[in-house]
């Protein structure tokens, strides 16, 4: 059984969100090549997570403290349902420069020392390794390394530091850009996220 773990974190309703739009794509692509697969939907705006908080922490988490049992419990579900995925598709708006902050309270029950990272003589070694993860990232503007607005690139970069920390080394990225700058843009967008969604492969 191969267990896949969508995420969405975009604010706007899935006919009007490019990256809730990609991320059900890339869902429905691989429920096609293996209509086995075992999905868990968790949409971070629908049903949000608090900000991180030592209570809110996960228990396996060493600052986790006694009280608030259901944001602690609600934490470890989270850290759960992450480890036992085997694939995870996210999607990621890019909001003011970075990710919503629906994504980054999801990604503060996630790593957790002893869990999905550790800390050796040898520096940090990340325990997630062997996950595949897809992340749908749509951003207004364009932010690639040929343009003024490179610096301000903070989605897709972070969510490689972060991935790469706990092990997941080579993250794929489907990337939507340029989806504020007119219609004839955001079509051409979409049509070229839609055609990376086409060549995935399990």
């Amino acid at each position: 059984m191969t267990n896949l773990l969508h995420l969405d974190a975009s604010i706007l309703p899935a006919d009007s969100s490019v990256s809730r739009t990609i991320s059900a794509a890339v869902v429905a692509r691989l429920s096609g090549l293996n209509p086995a697969l075992k999905i868990v939907r968790r949409d971070l705006v629908a049903d949000p997570l608090a900000h991180m908080t030592l209570a809110s922490l996960p228990p396996a988490h060493p600052a986790s403290v006694p009280g608030g049992e259901a944001a602690r419990a609600a934490s470890a579900a989270v850290l759960e349902e992450f480890l036992a995925a085997d694939i995870v598709v996210i999607g990621a708006p890019m909001y003011n420069f970075t990710i919503p902050t629906q994504l980054k309270a999801w990604i503060d029950r996630i790593l957790v020392p002893g869990q999905t990272f550790r800390y050796g003589p040898d520096g940090v070694a990340g325990l997630a390794a062997g996950k595949r993860v897809i992340a749908v990232l749509s951003h207004g503007g364009f932010y690639g390394e040929d343009t003024p607005y490179a610096a301000a690139e903070h989605t897709g970069s972070y969510l490689r530091a972060v991935l790469g920390f706990i092990g997941i080394a080579a993250p794929e990225f489907i990337l939507a850009e340029g989806i504020a700058r007119g219609e004839a843009q955001r079509a051409a967008s979409l049509e070229a996220a839609h055609g990376a969604v086409a060549a995935l492969t399990l």
